[in-house]
């Protein structure tokens, strides 16, 4: 199911727990306005609020995935929405989660029912035959709850009497839980996907760069053996940085470290033809941004401007403060390229060198975190060199720099 579909359901079934709301919601309103003497709005104003929020704060949980500890914060939500005795929420194997009465004596026959509705895969309603005067578990409502590869597990609700109500209730409540489930297992995709991604770029730099940066320190081990060793420390630091394990976002501090590294074993290979220029805000350092974003840029750079040129090269990087936004420039005065050859690269129609990856993996994954609107702008042409702009929203949820990998101390 795509993202835009996802979101029509998550609407509709927002418009659905209205109505499997309204009486609870109804009721929980009325009381706390004669305990606060506050004036909320009509009666279907409250139930509308009560029903919103209880949603939401039952929603977050569940974008995890149908875990213990997910079904465990949810179900107490779940059951205030619908107003019922108890309610459980369940595997395909196990209850995982029961908020009300009942629990010693009606966990096993609860996972017997879920198991006749998963062969129906139709919500059902029953009677739970309990024989215990002192219950008030007497019908029992199972609805699936459905993903990607189908029926995850079930949601049973239980009331003291059959109702139509409660039937229909439960079933839009369990609707509604579905579509955060696909939503938490869209999700994972997305982290599998920038995983992948970022795989490959790891996968581009190690042969080429690893082979020319080791070939340009022995270059320097009998003439120069303290640049020589100062290399290998810095060889050091950027494959460790280049291939840490922790975390989809770092710093631009941390991300401009890598590239000054990568920079000095650059310069070790190309000598005086290579000059850079740096200018950061310092305000703009603690930004968090995606993983290896900016090193395939310069790597970009450094090809269009040495290796397949023999005039000196130039590359300019900025990070500037533009308000919500840093504004990152990547500039160099290389041989360009046509700009109908970079948007069949961006396509991913024509790959080879660092362009037929870098790019478009860079392209790809910003757009992913921030939407097309902060998709890198590049300006190229033949002999102009090119110019690259990315806008990082200094905030976005969900986007959080972790730890890098602690580094031993140099000698």
């Amino acid at each position: 199911m795509t993202p835009a579909a996802l979101a029509l359901l998550a609407v509709a079934g927002a418009a659905l727990l209205l109505g499997a709301g309204w009486a609870a919601g109804r009721r929980h309103a009325l009381r706390g306005e004669r305990a606060a003497g506050l004036d909320l709005g009509t009666p279907v104003e409250r139930a509308t609020f009560h029903t919103l929020h209880t949603a939401s704060l039952a929603a977050p949980p569940l974008r995890a995935g149908l875990t213990e500890d997910a079904a465990r914060k949810a179900a107490k939500r779940l059951r205030s929405l619908l107003g019922t005795e108890a309610l459980c929420l369940t595997d395909r194997d196990a209850v995982l989660a029961w908020d009300g009465p009942g629990a010693d004596h009606h966990q096993r026959r609860a996972m017997a029912r879920v198991a006749v509705m998963l062969e129906s895969g139709r919500s059902q309603s029953v009677r739970t035959e309990c024989q215990r005067p002192d219950c008030p578990l007497k019908w029992a409502v199972v609805a699936p709850l459905t993903g990607e590869d189908g029926m995850l597990g079930a949601l049973v609700a239980y009331g003291s009497q059959e109702s139509a109500v409660l039937v229909r209730a439960a079933t839009e409540v369990a609707r509604w839980v579905s579509v955060q489930l696909e939503l938490s297992e869209l999700d994972r995709s997305r982290t599998r996907l920038m995983e992948a991604e970022i795989k490959a770029l790891r996968a581009q730099i190690s042969p080429h760069f690893i082979f020319n940066s080791l070939a340009a320190i022995a270059s320097f081990v009998r003439t120069d053996p303290e640049r020589a060793r100062d290399l290998l420390l810095e060889f050091a630091d950027f494959t460790r940085y280049s291939f840490r394990r922790h975390g989809d976002f770092t710093t631009l501090a941390d991300e401009l470290r890598s590239i000054e590294q990568y920079l000095a074993l650059a310069g070790a290979r190309f000598g005086d033809r290579l000059k850079v220029t740096l200018q950061v805000a310092p305000e703009v350092l603690p930004v968090a941004l995606p993983f290896l974003c900016l090193q395939p840029l310069v790597e970009n750079a450094v090809k269009h401007g040495l290796e397949d040129s023999t005039q000196e090269c130039r590359i300019t990087i900025t990070a500037r403060d533009a308000g919500s936004d840093a504004v990152i420039t990547v500039e160099d005065n290389g041989i360009g390229m046509d700009p109908a050859l970079l948007r069949r690269i961006l396509a991913g129609e024509r790959a080879g060198g660092s362009s037929g990856i870098g790019l478009p993996n860079v392209d790809e994954r910003i757009r992913q975190v921030y939407g097309d609107a902060y998709g890198p702008v590049m300006e190229t042409g033949v002999g102009a060199g090119m110019k690259i702009t990315l806008r990082i929203p200094k905030f976005r949820a969900g986007v959080h720099s972790s730890p890098p990998d602690r580094q031993p101390p140099r000698p």
